[in-house]
């Protein structure tokens, strides 16, 4: 119950901030998850991927893919519409070699029925992506490639994905986006579609193009903000 009622706080809280979100404007933290207990691993929740092991490690999560799957996506218990997404993610060596330079870190909002915004970093390949999927298939927004801000294996990739809506003018309706690496703006676009982005799951994800089995990686100090003032 109080699991259930700290998540519906959540949902409500970004949920209010709506009615004032500014795009690009500041934000306030609302949740934030050092991922150093058993108990705040347990508070990110697995929304997809068909085989995702997870423990804790030098106090983090540490993911690594089973047979059959691509990617692990895990949510935070924040739901909302406009938020930013913040992570610490290492794609560490314990990946197979010939995995490595295809294995990609990242967050994910608006996750939901098969939709969502992403930012994917690629380690091996210094290369991050903004990317909008739906039903007809991923639309690369924006990309970066040999990005001095993306580090290699086992180093710490300082993600952060914001995507906001315009709430008036003749933009009202249209969702703005940032991805970053470090303090490195590595992706900014508009979306006119974004009323079809309906989910609500805020993520950290951790995957390759195809077959990720046996890709190991780490996601610590998850941090969620909203618009302020909300």
């Amino acid at each position: 119950m109080k699991g259930r009622f700290a998540a519906t706080f959540l949902a409500a809280l970004a949920a209010a901030a709506l009615a004032c979100a500014v795009a690009g404007g500041a934000m306030i933290g609302v949740y934030r998850n050092s991922m150093e207990s058993l108990a705040q691993r347990s508070q990110l929740v697995k929304l997809s991927g068909r085989n995702c092991a997870r423990a804790g490690a030098n106090g983090a999560m540490r993911v690594t893919l089973g047979k059959k799957t691509a990617a692990c996506s895990f949510r935070t218990p924040v739901l909302g519409r406009d938020l930013e997404i913040a992570a610490t993610e290492r794609l560490l060596s314990g990946t197979p070699e010939n995995l490595q330079r295809k294995a990609f870190l990242g967050l994910e909002l608006r996750a939901g029925n098969g939709f969502k915004y992403q930012l994917l970093v690629f380690p091996r390949q210094k290369k991050a992506q903004l990317v909008r999927v739906s039903g007809e298939g991923s639309k690369y927004l924006a990309i970066a490639k040999n990005e001095k801000a993306v580090v290699g294996i086992n180093e710490a990739n300082k993600l952060r994905l914001r995507a906001v809506n315009v709430t008036s003018g003749p933009d009202k309706g249209q969702a703005r986006l940032f991805a970053y690496v470090g303090n490195t703006l590595v992706g900014e676009a508009k979306d006119d579609a974004a009323g079809d982005l309906t989910g609500r799951n805020s993520t950290v994800v951790v995957g390759t193009i195809k077959n990720g089995n046996g890709v190991v990686a780490s996601v610590d100090d998850v941090v969620v903000r909203v618009p302020s003032p909300f």
